[in-house]
């Protein structure tokens, strides 16, 4: 009887030991992801903010209208978008 016991409780602890390891994995890979995300949206608004202040600063130095100066504030949107996406490979 003592023997069927003890073979149950460290089945059990196995049991638990393999569950908590899972566990604590999973958690740890979630964390990563949610850093990544966090970094790559920390990097996206930058560069809306770099845009916004690019096309300001064209329109007042450069005495070009509005549409002249959207290409500029595009292509920086977009070097963002591609500097989000690097921040989230790494």
């Amino acid at each position: 009887m003592n023997d069927s016991k003890l073979s149950f409780l460290s089945k059990s602890a196995g049991v638990l030991v393999g569950i908590s390891l899972l566990a604590f994995s999973g958690a740890t890979l979630a964390t990563e992801q949610s850093q990544d995300r966090q970094e790559g949206r920390a990097v996206n608004q930058q560069a809306k903010q770099e845009a916004r202040t690019e096309k300001i600063d064209c329109r007042q130095e450069n005495n070009k209208s509005n549409s002249e100066c959207r290409q500029d504030k595009r292509d920086t949107k977009q070097e963002g978008r591609q500097g989000k996406r690097d921040a989230k490979r790494q």
